[in-house]
């Protein structure tokens, strides 16, 4: 917290820092003799009738009565990561929307309207890495009305918690009622240690999603935009370790090679099989072929609910480096 020469806390933010790092220190229970203190980091969002909201990394909005300020002032970005590869927000967004290409989309300014019939909210959601070049109001009109062309429901991709990330435009859709319906974390970390921690023996690599891998993928009902919005992107293998005869694959797994990123998903195991370290095994695989074809640093998404993942992949050595959401109008 900000401390005078005297030793006195300080408030020296105002609302001229609306869109920048805080950090705020207020008393709760004020004038009662068990009042506490509570500390908040964020994106300051709004300052609005005597009441703070700052959006924290995880997308979360806090509201902060200004009389209840005894601190606060503006803080740094979040420091760059110590380990791993170094990247800012948007080459991962970009790279990230390569590996789930739409099957149609339109450029509106510096946004992209997606739409792939429904297969995925990455895939069927805008990507606004910028300004649309129209006011707000009249954008998010734009966005009604050529997702309801299409007979789908309008999603905004956001992030939070990196340097250039869209806190602004998540306040901005919250006022204007837009609700929260996913949010994930994108992790990062290096390729060659992945690739080094298990033998592939076993793993079998392909250009396209067999009948056999689909029968493992966890969506059900695939249908033949999902199998182009799969197989889509810059250099795509997928990855199976074969169950028992006639059966579905013990494990199966999906990477994007694009550059010198790799991107994992629908990393699956048979629940009879798991704990054997069969998602390291075929994560091992594909980190080989990828870093066969250039690639050093790796990705994937993990969404919030998902413990099991954050220590899978906790242990392999990723790191979360932002939050991303998906905001849909409240009907």
């Amino acid at each position: 917290m900000e401390i005078s020469a005297a030793g006195r806390l300080e408030v020296r933010i105002t609302t001229a820092d609306v869109g920048k790092r805080v950090s705020v220190r207020c008393l709760t229970e004020a004038g009662t003799a068990g009042g506490k203190f509570t500390d908040t980091v964020g994106v300051l969002t709004s300052w609005d009738a005597g009441v703070l909201v700052i959006t924290r990394k995880s997308g979360e909005s806090v509201r902060v009565d200004a009389s209840s300020l005894v601190a606060g002032k503006v803080v740094p970005p979040a420091p760059a990561r110590r380990r791993g590869p170094a990247a800012d927000y948007e080459e991962l967004a970009r790279i990230t929307s390569r590996a789930w290409r739409p099957l149609e989309s339109a450029r509106l300014g510096e946004w992209e309207l997606r739409a792939a019939a429904g297969f995925t909210r990455r895939a069927n959601s805008v990507l606004p890495l910028g300004a649309p070049g129209v006011p707000l109001d009249e954008a998010l009109d734009v966005v009604r009305r050529w997702y309801a062309e299409r007979g789908l429901p309008a999603y905004v991709q956001t992030a939070t918690g990196a340097e250039g990330t869209q806190e602004l435009l998540c306040a901005e859709l919250e006022r204007r009622g837009w609700v929260r319906e996913v949010s994930a974390e994108l992790w990062i970390g290096a390729l060659a240690p992945l690739a080094d921690r298990a033998e592939a023996e076993g793993v079998v690599l392909a250009r396209e999603a067999d009948e056999a891998w689909l029968a493992r993928y966890q969506r059900k009902g695939v249908n033949e935009v999902a199998l182009k919005v799969l197989g889509a992107g810059p250099s795509v293998w997928f990855a199976s370790v074969p169950g028992e005869s006639g059966a579905a694959p013990a494990a199966i797994g999906r990477c994007v090679v694009d550059g010198r990123w790799a991107g994992f998903a629908a990393v699956e195991v048979d629940p009879a099989r798991r704990r054997q370290g069969l998602a390291t095994v075929v994560m091992a695989a594909l980190a080989r072929r990828a870093l066969d074809e250039g690639a050093s640093a790796a990705w994937l998404q993990v969404e919030e609910e998902n413990a099991g993942a954050w220590a899978l992949y906790a242990g392999m050595g990723f790191a979360a480096h932002h939050a991303y959401h998906h905001y849909r109008e409240r009907t």
